[in-house]
């Protein structure tokens, strides 16, 4: 499998020169199946970061599935711009949680992409487009074996996922309150069953890092997570990397490296995660 960062931002894009190498674009990431040439197949989140999927298509269309993990902004406000997606020839499958009212998957995603704050709905989307609801639990995507858990993020149901080849693996989990659910061993947030069953021995988990542990307090209850606990919970769920997501839309790539000394020596390898940048497990 490989790994593609499309986009790394969390809340709000960050444009400048302070944020160039870990990137201004929010969340998304691309997954291909391995093998030379093979194009991405599965998106997780549709950030302004899917504008960078051009990059690893060309001109070739986008056919394959998005995974949202929530629909706050960051996550999805990259979807009308889509030029891979948004063409005749693409075919999309994508998939949101479900809210408790049973709100069908379109409408969900029309509260956010209609007139008078946007002026195409999804449906005005060119290509075979097709939405639907993330089912809890275990399913196939493109190939791929995905689990989806609810995990605890503030402003809207929120899924955690764990994608597999048969191969290799990845945790995905970019926005995670966990100190909704108590302070844990840490005082950062409790490592619970949820968060461990998602990132257990992969080989890379990809986590909210929006926070620095001595800013829970004051911050924490905007719904994120401090790179400490992605670490703490990497390093209890025996994942094999941490990539530090989601990074804050004031924190300059000279203070991700300041977040990323904290754990030079710690018990799991901890990459920052760079917008551009492609992994192959």
């Amino acid at each position: 499998m490989r790994v593609t960062f499309c986009g790394t931002r969390g809340s709000t894009p960050a444009p400048g020169i302070e944020f160039v190498r870990y990137g201004g674009h929010t969340s998304c990431v691309a997954l291909a199946p391995d093998g030379l040439g093979s194009s991405p197949l599965l998106l997780l989140d549709a950030g302004t970061g899917i504008r960078r999927l051009k990059e690893l298509l060309g001109d070739q269309p986008f056919r394959g599935s998005v995974l949202l993990t929530h629909l706050h902004w960051d996550h999805v406000q990259g979807l009308p711009f889509f030029t891979n997606g948004d063409r005749e020839d693409a075919a999309v499958s994508l998939f949101l949680p479900p809210e408790d009212d049973e709100t069908d998957a379109e409408a969900l995603l029309e509260r956010m992409m209609s007139p008078p704050f946007f002026p195409i709905t999804p449906s005005q989307l060119r290509g075979d487009w097709r939405f639907g609801l993330v089912p809890s639990g275990s399913f196939e995507a493109e190939g791929f074996e995905v689990q989806a858990r609810e995990i605890p993020h503030k402003g809207g149901r929120t899924f955690g996922f764990r994608v597999s080849d048969g191969h290799s693996s990845v945790a995905y989990l970019p926005d995670h309150c966990p100190t909704v659910l108590g302070t844990g061993p840490d005082g950062i947030g409790e490592y619970h069953e949820s968060a461990l069953a998602l990132a257990r021995e992969v080989d890379i988990l990809i986590h909210d890092a929006h926070l620095r542990a001595e800013e829970v307090p004051a911050e924490g209850f905007f719904g994120h997570a401090a790179a400490e606990y992605a670490v703490g919970l990497g390093t209890a769920a025996g994942a094999r990397l941490v990539a530090l997501f989601h990074h804050r839309p004031d924190r300059t790539d000279t203070e991700v490296d300041r977040t990323l000394c904290r754990f030079a020596d710690g018990p799991v390898p901890v990459i920052g995660a760079e917008e551009g940048r492609t992994l192959s497990l």
